[in-house]
This record gives structure tokens, sequence and C-alpha cells, in this order.
């Protein structure tokens, strides 16, 4: 791949709860060769806003988000949701206005899949894992195929991880069904939620694996706060962590 910028943009809860993400994001790309930028001024995309109803609220966001990442080839950031919102929401938020940087913002893991078509890693992780397709990667993002539709089945969550030396790859039954998060309607729907989250978590414990992982700490996070309540024996790893390990 061609020398160019790449703003990286860190979600909120990345930043606040999963720094460890941020780091191992930075960590990777630079691995590749790749020419790394981390503005400090930036700040949240919106999402929780506009998933809550209030769009109007989370335009000077969308905005902000154009200005500080507009002239950078490529964003690139963990964390699928917020990817997903700016590149389909914001350019509806800023309305007539030129909206430069959401068509070039990508997830981390179609961005080395897709972009820079990573062909390799130094990575080694020698643990059973089981593959979490979070709704945004799966509907929006495209990161894998819906298990519903009659098209060949593909993963580049999978597809990456492959590269990994020592990993099990393991999926579990209803592998693309949701995990209850789904922001706003985890406060809104708290006992349904909770309910989706702890069946989530039992398929992927049933595969016996001894990581679940994916491309978004936000279901990792909701899966992870069930687990520690009801003290079931499973571990959680956002997916870039483990394609970093060993750098």
């Amino acid at each position: 791949m061609d020398k160019h910028k790449i703003g990286l943009f860190i979600p909120c809860y990345v930043d606040k709860l999963y720094p460890e993400v941020g780091v191992a994001c930075y960590r990777l790309l630079r691995s590749l060769g790749l020419e790394v930028f981390y503005p400090k001024e930036q700040t949240c995309c919106g999402q929780p806003m506009g998933n809550a109803g209030f769009e109007r609220m989370s335009r000077p966001m969308a905005e902000s988000f154009d200005s500080l990442f507009k002239d950078y080839d490529y964003v690139v950031a963990p964390g699928v949701s917020c990817v997903s919102y700016v590149r389909l929401h914001h350019p509806t938020l800023m309305d007539g206005h030129q909206c430069e940087a959401a068509s070039k913002t990508y997830d981390i893991i179609e961005f080395l899949h897709d972009v820079v078509k990573v062909q390799s890693l130094k990575a080694k992780f020698p643990y059973r894992v089981s593959v979490h397709n979070s709704c945004h990667g799966v509907r929006e993002l495209h990161l894998s195929s819906p298990s519903e539709r009659n098209i060949t089945q593909y993963n580049k969550i999978i597809d990456l991880l492959k590269m990994v030396e020592g990993i099990e790859i393991v999926e579990p039954e209803k592998k693309d069904e949701c995990c209850g998060f789904g922001g706003m309607f985890s406060i809104e729907e708290p006992q349904i939620s909770t309910r989706m989250g702890h069946d989530k978590i039992m398929r992927h414990m049933a595969t016996k694996a001894q990581y679940i992982t994916g491309p978004d700490s936000s279901c990792l996070m909701h899966m992870q706060g069930i687990a520690k309540k009801e003290s079931l024996p499973i571990k959680f790893i956002h997916v870039v962590e483990i394609l970093a390990s060993g750098l």
C-alpha cells in the first residue's frame, strides 16, 4: 500500500473503558508500515444522541468530525457501530454541506481486509476463540455475510484471524443473532437486553471457547458485564488485540 495519511479515530467507550484497544489499533497499523496520526481534538461521533432520537444534537459533532478528519486519506477506527454511524448518517446530518470524511471512514477490520489487503501477520494467540459478529458489522459494514441470505458465505474477521499463529477459531449457533446491547435498547429494555446477552454468551460458551472476540467493544462490553454478574467462566478480547498480539 502506498504512503497515505491515516487518521485514527477512537470511539468514546474505547477511549474511556478499553484504551488498550486503541493502543493495539495504533501499534498494528504502524507495524504494517502505515503512517498513522491521532488528532487529540477528536470527540464523540454523535451516535448516542442520534440513536436516542436527538439527531439535531449530533450534527455539531458530525461537523467537527468532518473538519478534523477530512484531510486524511483514510479514517480508521476499532469500533463498528461508530464507523457505521459516521459513514451512513453524517452525510444526512450535514444536509447540503459537504461531508468529506464519512466516505473514507473504515472499521479496522474492513480497512485491513479490503484496503490494505493484509496477507500475513506476526500475531500469536494460542487459544480457542469464538467469533462474535456484531449487528452493525453484518448488516451495514458487511464484515460478514448475513446467514439468512442465499449468498456465498464470508467473514472478514475470520479471514484475518486465520493469519494468527496458534489460534483455534469457532463460531456459535445463530452466529449473527444480536447480543442484545443495541445502545439505547439496553437502557430502555434492560430485562430483554440482558436475556438476549445471556443467551448469546451461552451459545458462545457451548463452543468450548476460552475467549469471545469481535470488532465492536460495545457488544463485548455488554456480554462481559453479564458474564461477570453471573460469574460465567469466559473471557473477552477485542479482535484487534489478537491481531496485534506479540507486537
